[in-house]
């Protein structure tokens, strides 16, 4: 990861023996959603959803072949408007189907195949009415991947249940099933993630726009902790829970060029605000494999680095910066990978070593 950044659309051999430090892919279509696989059998594979304002848009599947180093297009599928966010099932050991989720106008699950990707189930708990609330993100349980979690407009956060059935002779089927809705904020909610403290499986927190960081648990969903209230009430729009200390969280309010680092024993005082940037913030990917790395990105074409280990002194700057060729939309650090962190930008995904 350096300063440097890529010229678009030109991709370069690596001289021999030494392996690129980005691989670009083009899409054709601006690229929005976008993750990595996590299966061992799967190691540069990644889901890319299309942002089209229209009802027609699609998922493409992409995997980078490492003998041509050149990303290679696996397969594509349809689907209803754009994906708010895509992820793969968190099987870091391979042992469930392979499937990959999308949140949109709901939350559907797709069974990946090495030729084509088909729609495994359809998660719907507003059957009732010919209208739905779109769905503005999801969390998929690492510790349980049979429990989903998603944020909707419509002040709800919703805990799925899904189920892999077995029938002889034939491919497992799965299915889902509600195991709790809940109100979580005054109005819409914007993000929702599980967080790894008390075991991994009960714990979540929520974002939204009354400009609330809201924590729950499974097990005692009567009430719920407030972790932080923006001040001037501007809406949360991302949060992301450290991969390595489950105390530590961090967010972000709509427009604003800083990342608030929040400490859950410590509520409503950031602990950090991470400010050296000269556009709002789009994204925020904690590191895998540490507790004090973290990197955001922005519309000023930047992802940044930022090392918080000094925290509660303030953090001046980055550690490392990488300027893209147009402005970052989504970024993800690859947790079975943590050498590299993907990004979008326009209709270019790109993968960076670090």
């Amino acid at each position: 990861m350096s300063a440097v950044p890529s010229a678009p659309g030109v991709s370069h051999a690596p001289p021999p023996g030494k392996r690129k430090e980005i691989y670009k892919y083009e899409a054709p279509w601006t690229v929005y959603s976008m993750n990595w696989s996590v299966r061992p059998d799967h190691r540069f594979r990644l889901a890319l959803g299309s942002f089209v304002e229209e009802y027609n848009n699609k998922v493409q599947i992409v995997s980078l072949d490492e003998e041509t180093s050149e990303f290679a297009f696996r397969s594509r599928f349809d689907h209803p408007y754009p994906t708010t966010k895509l992820m793969w099932i968190p099987d870091s050991k391979g042992i469930f189907p392979d499937l990959l989720a999308t949140s949109g106008d709901y939350l559907r699950v797709w069974r990946v195949g090495d030729s084509e990707t088909r729609l495994e189930c359809l998660l719907n708990n507003n059957k009732n009415s010919d209208f739905c609330a779109p769905l503005t993100s999801f969390d998929w349980n690492e510790v349980d991947p049979n429990l989903l979690g998603t944020s909707s407009i419509d002040t709800t956060c919703t805990i799925w249940g899904l189920e892999t059935g077995h029938v002889l002779g034939r491919v497992p089927l799965v299915s889902g099933h509600v195991k709790t809705q809940l109100i979580a904020h005054d109005k819409e909610v914007y993000d929702i993630a599980f967080s790894r403290a008390g075991g991994g499986r009960d714990m979540f927190a929520s974002v939204g726009a009354d400009g609330s960081v809201r924590m729950f648990d499974l097990r005692h969903l009567e009430h719920s902790t407030i972790i932080y209230e923006d001040p001037q009430h501007h809406p949360l729009l991302r949060l992301a829970w450290n991969k390595q200390d489950p105390n530590y969280l961090a967010t972000m309010a709509m427009d604003a060029m800083e990342v608030i680092i929040l400490d859950v024993r410590v509520p409503c005082t950031p602990v950090a605000r991470l400010n050296n940037h000269r556009a709002c913030v789009n994204g925020i990917a904690w590191a895998p494999h540490s507790s004090c790395h973290i990197c955001p990105c922005r519309d000023d074409h930047q992802a940044l680095i930022w090392d918080i280990q000094q925290m509660p002194r303030a953090i001046e700057d980055p550690i490392l910066a990488y300027t893209a060729a147009g402005e970052i939309n989504q970024i993800q650090w690859s947790s079975t990978q943590p050498d590299w962190i993907a990004i979008c930008y326009n209709n270019y995904m790109e993968i960076l070593r670090v």
